[in-house]
C-alpha cells in the first residue's frame, strides 16, 4: 500500500575528490565519519589508521580493501567489517544488503565480520562514537555503505576495463564477476583484486536509483542465521579458550555497598573450585567451570558493609521525585504561545517504574590480563568504550588492550554499559590464567543498571469544539545521557532523551510547554539506557493522556486524533492505515476494547492499536494487535515486521508484568518468576502494515517497544474505563467496579481545576 509515497530524489554521483585521498600501496583506505552541515562525510586517509591496516594483515593483507569496511580476497570472497554490532535486530543482514546492492553481488557472497574497536573508522555519525544504540545503525549507514561500495565496485570495473581496453561503460557486474559483452570477456573480483587496489581513489560515483534495486526492499534471509540454527554462532558466553577457568560473581546486595569480610573455608574445600578473589564490593570464586564456581560461591560466608542506602525503598524515592516535580528547577524544552485564560482543563500525574533489561545472556566477560597485554573477549555494543575502561582498571595504555567483540544474546541498551567488563578485568588481573566472569541471573537482575523512574504533570485545556488549546507536561527523572555522555547535554542542562517524543509532538496544538526537573538518584543507583530510551516512557504518558483529552471532549480517540494531524499527511496515513486495518469502530464484546497510540520516534512514524480483553479478576487478554509503519525505505521487509513484532512484545512485557522495586536498598527482583515476560500463549496476534515510499530510512529495533504501553493502556481503558496512570498493570483496579471508575474518569475534568492540582494522582 502506497497512500504517501514519495518522489524518488534524484540520483547525482557522489564526489569522491571532495575526501582527502592517501594511497597506500593499495591495500587499506578507511572511510572517517566526519559530522558535517547534518550529513555524513568520510575522509580518507590509511597511514593515520593503524588498527583497520593492522586489522588487513590479520585477515591476510585482502589485495582489496579500498575503505574500512570491505576486504575482497584474490578468491573473490567478500568480507563486511560491520561497524554496528549484531544483538538480533538484524543489522548485519541490512547492511550487508546495502553493500552488496551498490557491489552488484548476492547476500550470500557476504561475510560478516565483528569490527575491532576504532571510534574513528567505526564510529556512528548519529552517535558520535562506536555505539550500537537508539536505532541508528540502519540510518546512520544508509548512505555511507552503499557508497563504500559503489566505491569499490568503481575500482573493480575500472581495473577490469582498463587490462581489457575497453571503456568502463561498456562493462556490466553481475555477482561479483565483471563482464564486457562486446568481446565476450569476463573476470571475478578475485581476479581484479590487486590491480584495482592499486588503482587511485575515483573522483565521482553514482549510487543506483531506488528503481534498480534489486536486494534492498525484498523480504531475504538473515546471513546469521544458518550458524544459529546449527549451533556454530559464537557468543560472548560461549568463548572457550586453552587454560581457561570459568568464575561467577556476588556483589553487595545494597546500592553503593561495600565488601567487608569473607569465610572461605568451606568453598576452598569444594571439589572443582581454584580460588576466591575480592575487590572492594564483590566476591569471585574461581572454578574448574560454571558448576563448581557456583557452589563454591553459595559456600561463602560473606559480611557486607550495605552503606547509606540501606534503608532505601521504592516508596522513598517515589516521594523523592514527586518532591522535585513540585519544587525543582524545571528546564524547559520547548516552549509555543501562552497558556489560555479560558477552556476546560483535564490534568493528570504519571508514574513508571524502574526497570531491568533481562537480556537472555546473562553478562559475561574472558579476559586475560599479563604484564604486557590485556585481552578481552566480550559481546558489547561500545567495544572502544571497554577498552578505554578497561586499560584504566588493568593499568594498561590502550593500544595494549585487544578486544574481540562477539554476538550478543541481546542487549536492549544493558550492554551500553561498561560495568561488567571493568568487574570482570579487577578480577583477572589478580590471577596468571584467563578466565570467564559469568553473572548468574539473579546477579544480573538485581545489579542492572536500571531504566529510570519517571513522574509526569500534564495537562490540557479544551475549547468548546474539544480541541486542545494548550497543552503542558512537566517530566522529572533522572538522566542517563548526563552520566553517559555528558557533552551531549544542553547547554541550559537539558537532557534532549528526557523529553523526546513529547517536545516535538506529531500534533497540531498551539499553545505548549514541554520542561523537565533533573532529580538525581541517591549515590550507588545507576540509572541506564533501556530499550526505547526517552519515547517509551513520554509516548506511555502522551498518548495515554490524548485518550483522556478524548474522552473529556467526548470524541472518539481515532477522530480526536485525525482533527490534529490535518499538517501531517505521512502520521496520518499511519493512523488511518492502522485503524483500516482493524476495522476500527466494530461491535466489540463486553469487557473487550481497543486502545490507539501514535507517535514519530527514531526517525519513523508509527500507529499500534491493540484489542484486548479484561476478565472479571483483572486477567488481561490481548486479542490482536495492528501496527501501521512508515520507516522511510525499508531494507529487508522481513527484519522489518520480525522488528516491530517482538518489540511491541518486549513492551507489552514490561507494561504488563514488569517493574523493579526497591527494599531495603536492594532490588527486590531476581529472576523470571518475579520479572515476568510474555509467555507464548499470552502474545496476541501481530499483523505489520508498512506504507512504503523512498524517503531515507528510520529506526526499526525500538520503535514497537516504545509504542507498546499506550495502546495496551488506551484499550485497558476502553475495555473496563480503568484509566492507567502508571506502570505496570495494577489488576486491583481492574477489578472494581468499572462503571463508577468510568465516572470518575470524567469528573477528573473541570473548568476550574489548575494545571498542578495533584489531587489526580490517586
Amino acid at each position: 500500500m502506497k497512500p504517501h509515497s514519495a518522489v524518488a530524489p534524484q540520483q547525482e554521483p557522489i564526489d569522491v575528490g571532495r575526501r582527502r585521498t592517501l594511497q597506500s600501496s593499495g591495500l587499506v583506505v578507511a572511510f572517517l565519519w566526519l559530522a558535517g552541515s547534518g550529513t555524513v562525510r568520510a575522509a580518507i586517509n590509511a597511514r593515520r589508521q593503524p588498527a583497520d591496516a593492522a586489522a588487513a594483515a590479520t585477515d591476510g593483507n585482502a589485495p582489496f580493501a579500498p575503505n574500512a569496511f570491505i576486504r575482497i580476497d584474490a578468491d573473490g570472497s567478500i568480507r563486511l567489517v560491520m561497524p554496528s554490532v549484531e544483538m538480533g535486530q538484524g543489522t548485519y543482514t541490512g547492511a550487508s544488503m546495502m553493500l552488496a546492492e551498490e557491489l552488484d553481488v548476492g547476500l550470500d557472497q557476504i561475510k560478516v565480520e565483528h569490527a575491532p574497536p576504532n571510534e574513528e573508522l567505526y564510529g556512528m555519525p548519529l552517535l558520535g562514537g562506536q555505539i550500537t544504540g537508539g536505532s541508528t545503525s540502519t540510518r546512520g549507514q544508509w548512505q555511507v555503505l552503499r557508497e563504500a561500495g559503489a566505491v569499490a565496485r568503481t575500482m573493480l570495473v575500472t581495473a577490469a576495463a582498463q587490462r581489457w581496453h575497453v571503456d568502463a561503460s561498456t562493462c556490466k557486474v553481475a555477482r561479483g564477476v565483471v563482464s564486457h559483452a562486446g568481446s565476450g570477456r569476463s573476470l571475478g573480483f578475485g581476479a581484479l583484486a590487486k590491480s584495482a587496489g592499486a588503482l587511485p581513489m575515483p573522483g565521482k560515483v553514482a549510487l543506483k536509483a531506488p528503481q534498480d534495486f534489486t536486494l534492498i526492499g525484498k523480504p531475504l534471509r538473515r546471513v546469521d542465521s544458518p550458524d544459529k540454527v546449527k549451533g556454530a554462532t559464537q557468543f560472548g558466553i560461549d568463548v572457550r579458550l586453552p587454560g581457561m577457568k570459568v568464575a561467577t560473581v556476588k556483589a553487595c546486595p545494597t546500592f553503593g555497598g561495600k565488601l567487608a569480610a569473607v569465610d572461605d573455608k568451606r568453598a576452598r574445600s569444594l571439589p572443582g573450585v581454584i580460588d576466591v578473589i575480592r575487590i572492594d564490593n564483590a566476591v569471585a570464586v574461581v572454578g574448574e567451570h560454571f558448576w563448581a564456581a557456583k557452589q563454591g560461591l553459595e559456600a561463602l560466608d560473606i559480611q557486607w558493609d550495605l552503606g547509606a542506602n540501606a534503608d532505601l525503598t521504592t516508596e522513598k524515592l517515589i516521594e523523592a521525585l514527586a518532591q522535585s516535580s513540585r519544587s525543582g528547577t524545571a528546564i524547559v524544552g520547548r516552549e509555543e504561545g501562552k497558556r489560555p485564560s479560558e477552556g476546560k482543563s483535564v490534568v493528570a500525574v504519571y508514574k513508571l517504574p524502574m526497570l531491568a533489561h533481562a537480556t537472555m545472556e546473562p553478562l559475561n566477560t574472558t579476559v586475560w590480563v599479563t604484564a604486557e597485554k590485556c585481552e578481552i573477549w566480550v559481546g558489547t555494543q561500545v567495544p572502544a568504550r571497554c577498552v578505554t575502561a578497561a586499560a584504566k582498571i588493568a593499568g594498561l595504555p590502550e593500544d595494549k588492550v585487544v578486544l574481540h567483540n562477539q554476538y550478543l544474546g541481546g542487549g536492549f541498551g544493558r550492554r551500553l554499559e561498561t560495568d561488567s567488563v571493568e568487574q570482570a578485568v579487577a578480577f583477572a588481573r589478580q590471577v596468571r590464567y584467563p578466565v570467564k566472569i559469568i553473572w548468574a541471573r539473579e546477579e544480573d537482575i538485581r545489579h542492572d543498571v536500571v531504566r529510570p523512574m519517571y513522574y509526569d504533570r500534564i495537562s490540557a485545556l479544551l475549547d468548546t469544539d474539544g480541541r486542545p488549546v494548550w497543552f503542558a507536561d512537566r517530566i522529572t527523572s533522572a538522566t542517563v545521557l548526563g552520566r553517559w555522555a555528558p557533552m551531549a547535554m544542553g547547554k541550559d542542562g537539558l537532557d534532549s532523551d528526557a523529553v523526546e517524543c513529547v517536545a516535538e509532538l506529531p500534533y497540531d496544538i498551539p499553545n505548549l510547554k514541554v520542561e523537565w526537573v533533573r532529580h538525581d538518584m541517591p549515590n550507588g543507583l545507576v540509572v541506564g539506557w533501556w530499550r526505547g530510551v526517552g519515547p517509551t516512557h513520554n509516548l506511555f504518558v502522551v498518548e495515554s493522556f490524548m485518550d483522556e483529552l478524548a474522552h473529556a471532549a467526548g470524541k472518539d480517540p481515532l477522530e480526536f486524533r485525525r482533527t490534529m494531524l490535518q499538517k501531517n499527511p505521512r502520521t496520518l496515513a499511519v493512523l488511518n492505515l492502522a485503524a483500516e486495518k482493524i476495522d476500527w469502530g466494530t461491535a466489540l464484546p463486553a469487557r473487550v476494547g481497543r486502545g490507539i497510540a501514535l507517535g514519530e520516534p527514531f526517525g519513523s512514524r508509527v500507529c499500534a492499536i491493540v484489542e484486548t480483553e479484561v476478565t472479571p479478576q483483572g486477567e488481561v487478554r490481548m486479542r490482536r494487535a495492528v501496527i501501521a509503519l512508515d520507516c522511510g525505505t525499508t531494507i529487508n521487509p522481513s527484519s522489518m515486521e520480525a522488528q516491530m513484532q517482538g518489540g511491541l512484545l518486549f513492551g507489552l512485557s514490561a507494561a504488563i508484568y514488569s517493574g523493579i522495586t526497591v527494599k531495603h536498598g536492594a532490588i527486590e527482583q531476581s529472576n523470571f518468576h518475579d520479572y515476568r515476560n510474555l509467555r507464548i500463549n499470552e502474545t496476541p496476534l501481530i499483523e505489520v502494515h508498512r506504507i512504503e515510499n523512498e524517503q531515507p530510512p528510520g529506526g526499526l529495533g525500538e520503535v514497537g517497544t516504545a509504542i507498546a504501553a499506550p495502546a495496551l493502556a488506551n484499550a485497558i481503558f476502553a475495555a473496563t474505563g480503568v484509566r492507567l496512570h502508571s506502570l505496570p498493570v495494577d489488576r486491583r483496579l481492574l477489578v472494581q467496579n468499572a462503571g463508577a471508575l468510568k465516572n470518575a474518569v470524567a469528573q477528573r475534568s473541570t473548568d476550574t481545576r489548575s494545571t498542578t492540582d495533584e489531587r489526580t494522582e490517586a
